[in-house]
């Protein structure tokens, strides 16, 4: 009776210790009008137009009752009123109609202007309003016309979970490593639900002022399209985003009557040719534009982006379709680099070059296109078990559980990439050597940063499940493994866990709570 007691006694204080100790994320809420808008310009954001050297486009929110804007430009001076020898553009504003969806819940007005004629290698203010009330004065550099000229730019990959909370501190930080950065390529997933006005209330808060100065390239991902049913059927297709469109101001260079605009185009920025493909849909009808923009290319450089991986950086989420159909274009015409997303997780490989004679330790020193899987935001996956052994590629870096940016800086003959953490920290780096022949040197730089990360070694991404809840579950369900735990408290206090469990590729969801009762 002694031991029984003793027994009961040690697992209520074990209980009360973990109830008393364990951290759980508070994360935040928004309450809706949060996100709406209002009479000022929000959500102001640049994007070139097909040569940045003298196009560049903004787009900006107000709510309805602004129903006539402008944007004010001029040739940006260290004195104040450099304002005396610009010019006003009528804005075209559009009616966003969200009210009947319900993850958007909005009425709208999204205004765009496009400038044009703009001087090459030139630094313009701009502001946007309705002629009273205007945004402040915003800073943005056209695209020199020397090809040699050197510049940097941003890429990140999937933003999507956690954005204001997590994904605000990788992009500022971003930013500031990289201050003189001519653009930011977004590899798609940009939000988590595409129509969802709170997600990209979170994307354009946590860019701010960047998003304004610094031109985005984006491309959609998957989580950019979704089913409307309460306004197309139970059983309509997924549709892009509704506020893709509208709020974004892209070349409007891709491929005619596939219903792909703004979302497949290409811009030629120096000497460098930057595609956006979309991974998504339509992969197959795109080959001829894709075949077209390629073929005529005259730019040294060539980098495409889109989401899907050509080589997938995690576990059951392979592209082989969209392996077959694009990479021997990508051979064909020589593609340098590939930046995609999708994984939630990093890594970075290559393929040989297509006239491959070399061996041994030379062979190393050679490319093809050097594809990289990137992610930005909180969310996180595990690496693919076989890395990319099953492939006709070579993976030579990856990382788990990491927010990481990258620097690309393009100088005459070199591209040099450089990955890094939420924290600036060098997690990545090569260089690439173009030659006339179109076969790239490769210049292997990771031993400039620090050890491989893992789950393993690196702070914990999941809950910790306490070792006599883990102990009740598996005794329940016997030879499955706890792939997923997240702890939350009830109103009442109550710690409950949220626990996946996998067992010979089926996977069950239980949750328990601290006292080590299983929820039905």
């Amino acid at each position: 009776m002694k031991q029984v007691f003793f027994s009961f006694f040690l697992f209520l204080i074990i209980n009360t210790a973990i109830a008393q100790e364990y951290k759980v994320y508070k994360a935040p809420t928004f309450r809706e009008e949060w996100s709406k808008p209002s009479y000022h310009p929000d959500r102001v954001i640049i994007n070139f137009g097909a040569d940045p050297a003298t196009e560049a486009n903004v787009t900006w929110r107000t709510d309805t009752t602004i129903i006539k804007a402008f944007a004010e430009i001029a040739v940006a001076d260290g004195a104040p009123k450099f304002w005396r020898y610009g010019k006003t553009i009528q804005a075209k504003t559009e009616l966003f109609d969200g009210l009947k969806i319900k993850d958007a819940k909005v009425k709208a007005h999204y205004h765009s202007v496009r400038f044009t004629d703009l001087k090459p290698d030139t630094m313009y203010g701009y502001r946007v309003g309705d002629g009273e009330s205007w945004s402040e004065w915003i800073q943005f550099t056209t695209a020199s016309r020397d090809k040699d000229k050197p510049f940097a730019f941003l890429y990140v990959g999937d933003t999507q979970n956690y954005i204001l909370e997590l994904w605000a501190r990788l992009i500022r930080e971003g930013y500031r490593k990289a201050p003189d950065a001519k653009f930011i390529i977004h590899a798609g997933d940009l939000v988590n639900v595409a129509h969802r006005e709170q997600d990209w209330h979170e994307w354009f808060t946590a860019g701010g002022f960047i998003h304004s100065m610094v031109p985005s390239v984006v491309t959609p991902g998957n989580h950019e399209y979704r089913n409307i049913p309460e306004v197309d059927g139970e059983d309509a297709d997924r549709r892009l985003s509704v506020q893709w469109r509208p709020q974004f101001t892209l070349p409007e260079n891709g491929p005619k009557g596939l219903g792909l605009e703004e979302t497949v185009y290409y811009m030629d920025y120096q000497d460098a040719r930057i595609i956006s493909l979309n991974s998504n849909v339509s992969q197959k009808e795109q080959i001829p534009w894709l075949e077209k923009v390629l073929s005529e290319n005259t730019k040294k450089w060539t980098i495409v982006t889109y989401h899907h991986p050509m080589f997938s950086a995690s576990e059951g989420r392979e592209n082989e379709e969209l392996r077959k159909l694009w990479k021997p274009i990508f051979d064909k015409y020589k593609v340098d680099l590939a930046l995609q997303g999708h994984d939630h997780s990093y890594a970075r490989g290559r393929v040989s070059p297509e006239d491959n004679v070399m061996d041994g330790a030379n062979a190393r020193d050679k490319t093809g296109t050097v594809y990289v899987v990137s992610v930005s935001g909180g969310k996180m996956y595990g690496l693919r078990k076989k890395g990319w052994d099953d492939y006709e590629a070579d993976r030579d870096r990856a990382a788990e559980n990491t927010q990481l940016f990258q620097v690309i800086r393009i100088e005459g003959d070199t591209l040099s990439f450089e990955s890094y953490t939420a924290i600036g920290e060098l997690y990545d780096a090569f260089n690439l050597v173009n030659n006339d022949n179109g076969i790239n040197d490769f210049i292997e730089r990771k031993s400039e940063a620090g050890a491989e990360r893992r789950f393993s070694n690196t702070i914990s991404y999941e809950d910790p499940l306490p070792g006599n809840l883990k102990a009740v579950l598996l005794s329940k369900y016997p030879g499955s493994e706890i792939t997923r735990v997240n702890a939350s408290k009830t109103d009442e206090g109550l710690l409950v866990f949220s626990v996946r469990l996998e067992k010979d590729g089926e996977r069950t969801m239980v949750n328990i709570d601290e006292k080590g009762i299983i929820l039905e």
